[in-house]
């Protein structure tokens, strides 16, 4: 294939984090005509909407093959678990995302830890349970904090980080009860303590190219209360990391790549790894088998590479030759979430003032929830509505644009936090 053809891309996904990707490929000098599934409000000017079940493997393998497709692109976890990736390899289709066997990364978090146990890398400690009363009595036994979590995917909502026995024990009926499969293995581990930091890596399953660090804020309210959310913002990079735990992140990833390729699983695609730096050095809290959102919003604006390259290599193997460089800038992200998120909210709501907060120097609004009416008018579609992102030289300017653009838009029942960036000002003795 020439260097300067361009291909057609397909992006599956409809969030904050893919609309980061798309505004990302767009810039590619190798992007032809860009389709999206199912898209949200504010992709529609980059990329055309592909009537195609994003979790139907022979849908969405079907579509490439009739469009032409050069390339295609997964952004959620629900479909690499479902077997796209798999289907569309099948077709002779370039496509960025990891197997279904190598998804269990994230799909089974009993799976990543027995991969993490045969590559011996630091993680909590753990025991896993499919039945409710044994699981119930190994948390009496503890008598103390721990951490629950349902096996399978829950939509950011199978991990209860209990303060107190009482908690683990409304955690375990929750996770058996509330998340059918997804609960029918439920996980207890020993609560790690220190700051959390999260890696993305791209990798063909041989090479692991480390990407940016970045810091995500999952609860809800100011100061870390209450409920946990898929991620009210988020920092990049992690100006509290040392270098020698970042070292040992990245060692850490490679030693999972390569314990899966041994056991003859090639995962092709992002790794995130989530980690928490203890006085031990860096555990693994938890592999995703896909960028983060919306840790995303803030490692690719500072990325200086063409993603479809990288992408294209990931998929034929050849990561080796990938020329990835950073921005030194700082990027801080805020959510503009609906009132009542992440428990009940209303749809609808008109939004204005994004065109004014994207005209300001080093800002970019990411849609996430969002959808068009019959006018072309933006409205709320979702409880995380916007990323609204800043990137300037240093992270106090970055954050403060951030926020300032946050002020130029509004919406009915528009919430946020706003202590984004706190913990990285306040430094690490204060996390």
């Amino acid at each position: 294939m020439a260097a300067a053809e361009k291909i057609d891309i397909l992006l599956l996904g409809s969030g904050g984090r893919e609309h980061a990707l798309l505004v990302k490929l767009a810039a590619s000098p190798r992007a032809g005509r860009l389709w999206v599934a199912p898209g949200n409000g504010g992709m529609r000017d980059l990329a055309q909407v592909a009537d195609v079940n994003q979790e139907s493997p022979r849908d969405v393998a079907g579509f490439a093959r009739r469009e032409g497709i050069g390339l295609v692109v997964i952004g959620p976890e629900a479909p690499l678990v479902a077997g796209v990736a798999d289907t569309v390899r099948a077709e002779g289709i370039p496509v960025f995302g990891p197997s279904a066997a190598a998804a269990q990364m994230e799909g089974s978090k009993k799976f990543a830890k027995e991969v993490m146990s045969r590559a011996g890398v630091p993680t909590a400690a753990y025991q896993s349970f499919t039945d409710e009363r044994a699981c119930a009595d190994y948390v009496r036994g503890l008598g103390g904090p721990c951490v629950v979590k349902a096996d399978g995917l829950a939509a950011g909502k199978g991990v209860i980080v209990a303060q107190t026995t009482e908690e683990a024990l409304v955690g375990v009926h929750e996770c058996f009860t509330d998340f059918g499969a997804a609960g029918s293995t439920v996980m207890v581990e020993e609560m790690l303590d220190g700051p959390e930091c999260s890696l993305l890596a791209l990798t063909d399953g041989t090479t692991v190219v480390p990407l940016a660090t970045s810091q995500d804020h999952k609860r809800a309210l100011d100061g870390d209360r209450g409920p946990n959310t898929g991620g009210m913002g988020v920092y990049s990079p992690v100006p509290i990391l040392l270098p020698d735990e970042l070292e040992q992140m990245v060692r850490i990833e490679r030693q999972v790549v390569g314990q899966l390729r041994a056991d003859g699983i090639i995962y092709q695609g992002c790794l995130y790894g989530g980690f928490m730096l203890t006085k031990d050095g860096p555990k693994v809290l938890e592999f995703n088998a896909r960028f983060g959102d919306p840790e995303t919003q803030v490692v690719l604006p500072r990325m200086k590479a063409d993603l479809v390259e990288c992408f294209l290599a990931c998929d034929d193997g050849s990561l080796d030759e990938a020329m990835v460089r950073w921005e030194d800038d700082w990027a801080v992200s805020v959510v503009l979430a609906s009132k009542g998120y992440p428990g009940h909210y209303e749809k609808g709501k008109p939004i204005s003032g994004i065109a004014d907060a994207n005209a300001m120097e080093g800002v970019f609004v990411y849609h996430a929830g969002t959808t068009l009416d019959d006018e072309g008018n933006v409205l709320t579609n979702g409880g995380r509505v916007l990323d609204v992102t800043a990137i300037a030289p240093s992270f106090e300017e970055a954050r403060n644009k951030a926020y300032q653009a946050c002020d130029r838009i509004s919406f009915e029942g528009k919430t946020y936090r706003h202590d984004i960036g706190i913990k990285a000002i306040k430094g690490r003795a204060n996390l």
